[in-house]
């Protein structure tokens, strides 16, 4: 729903009446995720996709249907072995489709969720698939501190459930995932073939994690390439406006003049745990007041370019400037995995290994070395662990998550 935000807030502004399609579940050689998503308008026009082709006619007619009666419904679309184009998936995939009609200042769930969504502020948009008739196509818009919308069957909230999916859609917006959630009446959680039980699909949506480069150097360009296609908001800020212009790196979403630790004071409301800082210039007069204040921010990771004695010197200056060793301890400096890189496309391969195993918890080991899983990223892990326990089924990571 992402992609068609635009489009999706245009018509409820304007206070068209649209049904929403989504895909909610996949299995197989299905084209496309969970949260790709069609709208189909009361004019008839369209946006988006939920199949590439194979299944649009009939989706589309679907919406057309949820509009004029109001009613959500699921359908699921499979291959046909009788006819293979038939309405259904060729490539032996099936997909699970939900249908949501949307009436402008009917529901306060989805108001609230499309125009977060618009806005590009973080939110799940949780929506009741399955379950009861009175909580079927219920809606939530659960962002870090607040709620819109609420669960009721009859004139009565279901404060219990309500809790529950706040709290577990909660968090998967934190880790940034999109997937079902299956809860009985009271909460609990629950597995598919329980009866009694209220099915969620839950869309995390989240911002692209950022990627400040400082210092407009050729190795920046290389690295402003590699952060653009793991799927960061790329930033090269530099205090010079003879390097620092969009004709070098026109691949960076943003070009900045700025002294490097000014720029970074001004940015405070934009950084979180997911932002990645490069500190490429070499240069004490920019990178200690740099490094100083970077140090002491809860961004995901920071790494300096430098030689060693570049490294050891830099790292005196930052302990006069009262740095304690703890803090120090997370800058990576050199920067870098030791891949015997050389030149500027080299060395932003081994900046982005180091970032991707710093985030994952990867041994930068060759894969050859040992005989483990080969996905072994304990946060994932765990999460994978508390999907499995409260009925949640993670879906594939979009790409501006992909770092």
């Amino acid at each position: 729903m992402q992609d068609i935000a635009e489009q999706l807030q245009a018509w409820h502004a304007a206070g068209r009446t649209f049904a929403v399609a989504t895909v909610v579940g996949v299995s197989g050689s299905a084209p496309r995720d969970p949260g790709a998503a069609l709208a189909v308008d009361a004019d008839g026009e369209a946006v988006g996709s939920v199949s590439g082709g194979c299944v649009e006619g009939a989706v589309y007619e679907l919406c057309q249907t949820a509009i004029e009666s109001g009613e959500p419904v699921l359908e699921r679309f499979g291959f046909s072995d009788e006819d293979a184009f038939a309405v259904g998936l060729t490539c032996g995939g099936v997909l699970d489709v939900f249908v949501q009609p949307v009436v402008p200042g009917a529901d306060a769930g989805l108001d609230a969720g499309i125009a977060h969504i618009a806005a590009g502020t973080p939110v799940a948009l949780v929506r009741v698939i399955a379950g009861p008739a009175g909580l079927l196509g219920a809606t939530l818009a659960v962002t870090a501190d607040g709620l819109s919308g609420a669960l009721s069957v009859g004139p009565s909230t279901v404060g219990g459930l309500e809790r529950a999916i706040v709290a577990q859609a909660r968090a998967m917006l934190e880790a940034g995932r999109t997937g079902r959630l299956v809860l009985g009446l009271d909460g609990r959680p629950c597995d598919d073939h329980e009866q009694g039980t209220v099915t969620c699909f839950v869309e995390s949506y989240v911002p692209a994690p950022r990627m400040l480069v400082f210092g407009a150097i050729d190795f920046a360009a290389a690295v402003v390439r590699i952060g653009r296609f793991l799927g960061y908001h790329v930033t090269v800020c530099d205090a010079r406006p003879v390097f620092a212009t969009a004709r070098r790196f026109p691949d960076a979403d943003e070009v900045v003049v700025d002294w490097p630790h000014r720029y970074l004071d001004s940015q405070l409301g934009r950084i979180d745990g997911r932002t990645v800082l490069c500190v490429l210039t070499h240069d004490a007069k920019f990178d200690v007041p740099l490094l100083e204040r970077a140090l002491r921010l809860p961004v995901g990771y920071v790494g300096a370019m430098g030689s060693r004695r570049t490294h050891r010197d830099r790292e005196a200056k930052l302990r006069e400037a009262g740095l304690t060793e703890a803090e120090l301890a997370r800058l990576r400096s050199p920067i870098g995995l030791d891949l015997g890189s050389r030149t500027p496309e080299e060395t932003a391969v081994s900046v982005a290994a180091e970032i991707i195993a710093h985030r994952r918890g990867g041994s930068c080991l060759p894969l050859s070395a040992g005989d483990g899983p080969i996905h072994h990223d304990v946060t994932t892990a765990a999460a994978a662990d508390d999907g499995a326990r409260t009925g949640t089924e993670a879906a594939r990571p979009p790409r501006t998550h992909a770092a």
